[in-house]
């Protein structure tokens, strides 16, 4: 499966054209992926659960009898775009009138009824808990009647299908769904339910494919990914598990909440080679004022606690975070302790957002009251501050040697290959003879704030099975 990845300030967008399987009078089905990498994962899944069902994959919407948005609601440009899209698709339409359409994710659960009655063209509307049900209401769909399926569930986990994926290098493999922490700004727990976590030995299995397939590289996703526990192991027990299949399969998990980042944790990262020495922790706001309206339960005291003993205990970690500005009541005081502890943690890198309210959270209820102009000022001025620091960071690489897992041409250059530290730094490098999958020494003879530069100094095996890191005591 190829991914288009478009790195924006406020979300991820992907566009997934699935790889091209037809058979003769087999349905075709074309996917778009919006947002993060849960709902990438949450793709692999519907393809796995359609595949089964008899339906092939088309990278063409002109080929499809089936045409899927899986969508993001966190955000609000994040929906427009889907919005967009829709119209689109309604094009295309007109030219096939057979074709089914239908909105999956986030978006469909909280925005079904507008879905359904401003958007005639959408056949169907399936939210994350009810992808079991796709083929079913697909059929009836073909026959001509729309469905609505959003129900959330305290169980689903999709713990027994395997992910359709193809080759590749790197891996998302979701080990839980839902959020219980209720930040007032956040629509997941009502778009994707409650926390719950997959077994520990089913995620086993699953990497243990994965590694089989040749993939290089697995980041174990959820919501709130270090809470996780399956009744009898905690994330770090997961991790520690995943992290022994194979010593030459990097692994990394996205995203963590502040209160659940143990010391065992931490502990665990700095005893595995082949976890990756990357955190990402978002802190959203500097001000303790603005963290207890948003509900994130901690302060910024035990914030740069936190930062301080992470990077105390695993030496030469990367941490980057999330940032909210214009928080509704934000004054220019929060905004300024926001840019402190910035400063003072020194993050390598940070997914910075304007805020944007959602309708029916607790923010929501509290007024949008800061201009429009003043947010953007102040996120600009956050972006500023955190590339100048990321630039700093960087330059200190310049002259240095880095590991990198070479992950496919550079989108600028097809003369140049890139890939990503185990700190997630990227690395763009003449091509050469160095080969997709492999690790390579690349040393930096030039760096901006987001990007290092240079040529590749020594290679070392992934596909081959000889082991480039010495297994953990």
């Amino acid at each position: 499966m190829g991914i288009a990845r478009i790195d924006c300030l406020s979300f991820f967008h992907y566009i997934c054209y699935p790889k091209t399987t037809i058979m003769a009078n087999q349905r075709q089905v074309y996917i778009e992926t919006y947002g993060c990498q849960m709902n990438l994962a949450d793709t692999e899944v519907v393809l796995s659960i359609l595949t089964s069902a008899g339906y092939g994959q088309t990278s063409s919407l002109r080929t499809a009898d089936v045409v899927f948005v899986n969508t993001c609601a966190v955000r609000e440009n994040a929906e427009q775009r889907v919005f967009g899209r829709l119209g689109d698709f309604k094009r295309f339409k007109k030219e096939n009138p057979g074709m089914v359409v239908g909105v999956l994710g986030c978006m469909a659960e909280r925005l079904r009824k507008e879905l359904m009655e401003s958007e005639s063209h959408v056949d169907l509307v399936v939210g994350p808990d009810e992808y079991r049900r796709i083929p079913e209401l697909l059929e009836s769909a073909i026959n001509g009647q729309r469905g609505i399926a959003v129900r959330l569930s305290r169980v689903e986990n999709y713990d027994d299908i395997v992910p359709l994926r193809t080759e590749g290098v790197s891996a998302w493999v979701s080990v839980m769904r839902g959020c219980d922490k209720f930040c007032t700004f956040c629509v997941v727990p009502f778009t994707r339910g409650r926390e719950r976590s997959r077994s520990l030995e089913s995620v086993r299995r699953e990497v243990e494919h994965l590694a089989a397939q040749g993939f290089r590289e697995v980041t174990l996703l959820g919501q709130n990914v270090n809470s996780y526990h399956d009744g009898t192991s905690d994330f770090a027990d997961l991790m520690a598990t995943v992290a022994g299949i194979d010593r030459t399969l990097r692994l990394r998990f996205t995203t963590s909440h502040p209160q659940d980042m143990s010391e065992k944790l931490i502990q665990t990262i700095a005893d595995h080679e082949n976890i990756c020495k990357y955190v990402h922790l978002p802190v959203q706001s500097g001000s303790d004022r603005i963290l207890e309206l948003m509900n994130r339960s901690y302060t910024r005291e035990h914030y740069l606690r936190l930062a301080r003993t992470i990077k105390d205990g695993i030496p030469g970690v990367s941490l980057s975070t999330d940032l909210i500005a214009g928080f509704p009541t934000e004054t220019e005081d929060d905004h300024r302790q926001t840019l402190e502890v910035i400063r003072e943690v020194g993050f390598d890198g940070a997914f910075t957002f304007k805020y944007s309210p959602r309708e029916n959270t607790k923010a929501w209820h509290m007024g949008d009251d800061v201009p429009e102009d003043l947010k953007l000022e102040r996120l600009n001025q956050i972006i500023d501050l955190q590339r100048s620091i990321s630039l700093r960071k960087n330059q200190e690489l310049i002259g240095r040697d880095v590991e990198v897992l070479v992950e496919g041409e550079s989108t600028k250059s097809s003369s140049d290959l890139c890939g990503r530290t185990d700190t997630n730094k990227m690395v763009v490098f003449p091509k050469g003879t160095t080969q997709i999958g492999q690790y390579v020494t690349a040393r930096i003879d030039r760096v901006n704030s987001a990007t290092l530069f240079g040529a590749v100094a020594g290679t070392s095996s992934a596909k081959s099975g000889e082991p480039r890191l010495a297994a953990s005591a």
